[in-house]
C-alpha cells in the first residue's frame, strides 16, 4: 500500500498516516479498541488513492465516520478531545508524574465490569471535570475519588463500590489466579484473552499446550489416553465398548485430567511464588483444581466454568471452527458432538457441586462482564475499605 501523507499547513509539516495513532485517538474519545481499529482501517482504505490529506480534512473524515456509525456522544467526545490540548499531570502513590490518560482510565473502568458505553461516559465526565478544575497537576487519589463519586451518581453505589474494590486490589500486590474451564467450543480461549487484556494480565496458560508438551515427552503406546481429545479419551481406556455413554465419557476425561493436574498445579504454584497474576484456561481446569492450590493467604483464586446451554448454539460454534480454523479438527469434534455435550453436562454438574460460578457464554461481551463481576465479587469478600482509606 502506498504511503499516505498527512500535512499540517499551519506548521508546514508532512507526516505519514499512521493507523495506530488514529486508533488511539478515537479510542481515547471513548470508542472500544476493536471499533477504533476498524474505523482507522476503513479511513486508511478510503485514502488509498488520495496520497496526501490535510489534518483538518482528515479530522472531518473521522467526524463523519463517527457520526454515521456511533452517534453524537462519541463524536462530541472526539471533537472535544481535539479542541482541548491542556495536559493534566497525575502524581501517583510512588510520587511518579505522568499525563492523565483517558484510554487507561477507560480500560480501568472496563476492568470493573462496566460496559464500553458506560465506561466511555464516565471517563468523559471525569476528564471534563478535571479540565474545569483548571489544575495542572492532581494526585491519583483525587482522580480515584472523583471517579468513585461520578460512578455513584451515574450508575449507583454498587458500581462505585466495585470500582473502589478494584482500585484497592491494584494497590495491594496480591496475585490473582483466574481458572477458566469449559467443554470444547465454550469460548474459553476467547474469553481468557479478553479478560487478560482488560486486567493487564500478561501471563496466560492453556491446558491444551501443557497436554501437547506432555505428548512430546510421553509416547502414545505408554499413555494412550493422553493422546486423545478430552471428549474421546474414553476410547483409550481398557475394556470400553464402542458407545460413548455419559459415564464412560466422564471416566475418560477424568483419566486425562488427572494426568494434566500436576503440570496445571506447577504453573499455578510458580505464579504464586513469583506473586504474579495468571489466567489458566482449558477443558482440564476441573472444578476440583482450585481445592488443590496451596499458596499465600492473600492470593485470590477465582474459578469459573463457561457453558453453551443450547445444543444448536454449541454445534454452530463447532461448525464455525471448521470455516475459520480447519486445523482445529472441527470435523472430528462434530462427529463426537454427543460426547462433547455429555462432557459439558458432567463439567457443569461438577461445577455446581463445587459452587464454582457457571457463566453462560451466549454473548461474548455479556460473558466477559459476568467474569469480571465474579472477580470483583471475590475481591470484595472481607473488604471493609472506605472511599477515604482507598483514595486519600
Amino acid at each position: 500500500m502506498a504511503k499516505i501523507l498527512v500535512s499540517d499547513p499551519s506548521e508546514g509539516t508532512k507526516s505519514p498516516f499512521l493507523r495506530g495513532v488514529l486508533t488511539r485517538s478515537v479510542h481515547e474519545a471513548g470508542l472500544s479498541f476493536e471499533d477504533a481499529y476498524k474505523l482507522a482501517s476503513e479511513i486508511r482504505d478510503d485514502l488509498t488513492d488520495v496520497g496526501e490529506i490535510t489534518t483538518s480534512d482528515l479530522r472531518e473524515r473521522v467526524i463523519a465516520h463517527l457520526s454515521s456509525a456511533f452517534g453524537s456522544k462519541i463524536t462530541q467526545a472526539y471533537e472535544s478531545s481535539r479542541r482541548k490540548t491542556a495536559t493534566i499531570l497525575v502524581r501517583d502513590h510512588d510520587n511518579q508524574v505522568t499525563p492523565f490518560s483517558r484510554s487507561r482510565h477507560y480500560l480501568c473502568l472496563e476492568s470493573c465490569g462496566l460496559s464500553s458505553e458506560d465506561a466511555a461516559t464516565a471517563t468523559a465526565r471525569v476528564y471534563e471535570h478535571l479540565l474545569n478544575e483548571g489544575e495542572h497537576e492532581v494526585s491519583s487519589g483525587h482522580i480515584g475519588h472523583l471517579t468513585y463519586c461520578c460512578l455513584a451518581k451515574l450508575f449507583g453505589v454498587q458500581t462505585a463500590r466495585r470500582y473502589m474494590v478494584w482500585v484497592q486490589y491494584t494497590h495491594s500486590g496480591r496475585p490473582l489466579i483466574l481458572l477458566v474451564g469449559g467443554a470444547t467450543g465454550s469460548g474459553k480461549s476467547t474469553i481468557a484473552t479478553e479478560i487478560a487484556h482488560r486486567l493487564g494480565i500478561v501471563r496466560t496458560q492453556s491446558t491444551d499446550m501443557l497436554r501437547e508438551v506432555m505428548r512430546m515427552m510421553v509416547p502414545e503406546r505408554l499413555l494412550p489416553v493422553l493422546h486423545r481429545s478430552s471428549f474421546n479419551a474414553w476410547q483409550a481406556l481398557p475394556a470400553q465398548g464402542e458407545k460413548a455413554l455419559p459415564a464412560v465419557v466422564a471416566d475418560g476425561f477424568r483419566s486425562q485430567a488427572e494426568l494434566l493436574s500436576l503440570p496445571c498445579e506447577a504453573v499455578i504454584q510458580r505464579a504464586l511464588r513469583e506473586r504474579v497474576s495468571l489466567i489458566l484456561e482449558g477443558v482440564h481446569v476441573h472444578p476440583a483444581l482450585a481445592d488443590r492450590i496451596s499458596g499465600p493467604d492473600d492470593a485470590i483464586i477465582v474459578p469459573v466454568m463457561l457453558a453453551v446451554l443450547k445444543p444448536k448454539d454449541l454445534k454452530r460454534r463447532l461448525q464455525g471452527r471448521g470455516s475459520e480454523a480447519p486445523k482445529r479438527e472441527a470435523k472430528q469434534q462434530l462427529s463426537f458432538f454427543d460426547a462433547i455435550w455429555d462432557l459439558q453436562a458432567y463439567l457443569l454438574a461438577e461445577a455446581d457441586r463445587a459452587n464454582v460460578p457457571i457463566i453462560a457464554n451466549e454473548d461474548k461481551d455479556k460473558a466477559i462482564h459476568l467474569v469480571l463481576h465474579t472477580i470483583i465479587d471475590a475481591l470484595a469478600e472481607g473488604f471493609s475499605g472506605t472511599p477515604r482509606s482507598v483514595f486519600i
